[in-house]
């Protein structure tokens, strides 16, 4: 998983002189739990159907030109990877709210993670 690589693939889209905007997301695993556990690591799994659904869905939302994400399944240390999302868009207005959308999507339908403690 690269970020830089995402965020290439979204300068060379067609419709890449559109863009005013590309934000992104860097998902890791902490070191802890919500509730302060320590963890050393997860077990994640991803619905990658879903997650098409998902991304299908906010690419059509007013001035969104791509979307794109990648997610690391299975074990992961603490420091790890665990998801890149890229959304470009003409305006920060229509960005900002596709990214949390997206992210908040994704969390609640496509993975499903296992912490593990310490």
């Amino acid at each position: 998983m690269e970020l830089s690589a995402l965020i290439d693939k979204i300068k060379s889209h067609t419709d890449y002189a559109k863009v005013g905007m590309i934000l992104c997301h860097n998902g890791v695993v902490r070191g802890t739990s919500r509730d302060g556990q320590r963890v050393s690591g997860l077990t994640l799994t991803v619905d990658r159907k879903a997650l098409d659904n998902i991304l299908a869905e906010q690419r059509e939302r007013p001035g969104i030109v791509e979307i794109l994400v990648e997610i690391q399944e299975g074990s992961l240390k603490v420091g790890d990877d665990v998801m890149f999302i890229v959304v470009a868009g003409n305006f920060r207005d229509r960005v900002i709210p596709v990214l949390e959308d997206t992210l908040n999507a994704i969390k609640k339908q496509v993975t499903s993670k296992t912490e593990h403690f310490i």
